[in-house]
């Protein structure tokens, strides 16, 4: 492949995971402020989750058009509506008076996060060469990665600029409004990249989809791709709900569904949520357990970029499995510190293994295979409800974690630690289903998965 053609893809890449990084970024970055937040309005334990759980509600809503947004308008569109959404959020949330308006801008956030989760690993999946999909849908995990990284950091140097008082009623505005910038940068780089290929094929735009294949492939994998598509350009079905019901596609939808209840039940989410106080509650300080919570981060940003160097060379499933064993036994250990009561410094390598075991296999791989295991005739209506369910279970979990560990029944039994045993158990679980129900995808072209899953 050409150099420039190179070049291109990898701004084509950069720039449509901008989304993923601010997906990480206004996902983790109520973790620094819950504290401040919560003192600050006086809130309970319900609406502390309810504060960060209310983002999912709107991640819902923009789950559940994004199908019919990416369909109708394009991949391209539907990512700057997502962007625009994003920069009202960063302003909305940093300015409240009331409760009552952080959680609506927290929903307008959230509804750009659903929309960019559908469509951005989708429009990289269709616009990648079959033998670098897997690295260049891996590189959105990798840009929510960076997105938590960055705001773990910047929260802890915001929270170094004052007091504890000034935290609780200036800082935590400034964490929120610090999001503005790279949703501005989003905005700006998504006017220079070309829409997908492939939904260009579907409305009939055969020029313009050509041009689009012969600045990101060489010669020859411009014209392969072309004979590929054209073939399967009218295969994307009028009635996708219909299609969706036929036996081969119920198989994998259920796949797709489970795999994105997986990697939430998993506990991921608890964990980049919650981390700082985890760490509070063992005896850190407020400083510290931001820091110890940075750590976390540059794991997760390491191990991502192990698995975006792996995923095209191992393959989807053996990363899977390896990871599914290391979260398991890495939440083992975390319960049993919680339970016991042990100093943080002593939970850290149980918190550590499970991020390194999540961010090598479940974090990246379950994105590349939801971008890629759908036949295109069903592939942005399944997607968008294997990422609207993704939203729901999200929402469970942390709705509902603060909720366990605060449950006097299960402490007077786990102490704390039942979340994190059952989490170990859902984990297992995970390792039996990518056994038994998860092809090999690596080197196949979106217009086999239909042969492979026959």
């Amino acid at each position: 492949m050409p150099s420039s053609n190179q070049k291109y893809l990898r701004y084509i890449t950069f720039s449509a995971a901008l989304g993923g990084l601010l997906f990480g970024y206004d996902t983790a970055v109520i973790s620094g402020a819950i504290g401040s937040l919560t003192n600050y309005f006086e809130l309970t334990a319900v609406e502390t989750g309810w504060a960060i759980s209310s983002a999912l509600v709107g991640c819902l809503i923009g789950a559940f058009f994004s199908d019919s947004l990416s369909s109708r308008y394009g991949r391209k569109p539907t990512m700057l509506i997502s962007a625009v959404l994003f920069t009202v959020n960063s302003v909305g949330t940093a300015i409240p008076e009331s409760f009552s308006v952080f959680v609506f801008f927290r929903i307008v956030g959230g509804v750009g996060v659903g929309l960019a989760s559908m469509v951005v690993p989708m429009y990289l999946a269709e616009i990648a060469p079959a033998k670098k999909r897997g690295a260049l849908v891996a590189n959105y995990q990798l840009a929510i990665v960076l997105g938590i990284v960055l705001v773990y950091f910047v929260n802890y140097f915001i929270a170094l600029q004052g007091d504890t008082q000034w935290n609780l009623t200036t800082g935590w505005r400034w964490m929120f409004g610090s999001e503005v910038l790279p949703s501005i940068l989003f905005l700006v780089c998504l006017f220079l990249i070309p829409e997908s290929p492939r939904w260009l094929a579907t409305q009939g735009k055969y020029q313009q989809k050509q041009a689009v294949l012969d600045r990101i492939n060489s010669r020859e994998e411009a014209e392969a791709a072309r004979r590929e598509i054209d073939e399967h350009a009218d295969t994307t079905s009028n009635n996708q709900w219909k299609t969706l019901f036929k036996p081969t596609f119920r198989k994998v939808l259920f796949v797709g569904v489970v795999l994105s209840v997986l990697q939430q039940f998993c506990g991921i989410n608890a964990i980049l949520y919650y981390a700082p106080e985890i760490f509070k509650n063992l005896g850190s300080s407020a400083n510290a357990s931001l820091l110890e919570t940075s750590v976390l981060g540059v794991v997760n940003l390491i191990f991502t970029l192990l698995a975006i160097k792996w995923v095209d060379k191992m393959g989807r499933k053996p990363l899977l499995l390896i990871g599914s064993v290391g979260m398991t036994v890495g939440l083992l250990g975390v319960g049993i510190c919680v339970f016991y009561t042990v100093a943080s410094y002593l939970i850290l390598p149980f918190l550590l293994l499970f991020m390194a075991s999540f961010s090598v296999s479940w974090g990246p791989v379950v994105w590349v295979l939801l971008s890629e295991i759908f036949p295109s005739k069903i592939r942005s209506l399944a997607l968008a409800i294997s990422v609207f369910i993704q939203w729901i279970a999200n929402f469970l979990v942390t709705q509902f974690f603060p909720v366990l560990v605060a449950n006097e029944w299960l402490d007077n039994y786990f102490n704390g630690a039942f979340p994190f045993y059952l989490f170990a158990i859902i984990c297992l679980f995970s390792v039996f289903f990518v056994w038994k129900r998860i092809p090999e995808t690596k080197n196949k072209t979106l217009e086999q998965m239909e042969s492979l899953w026959n």
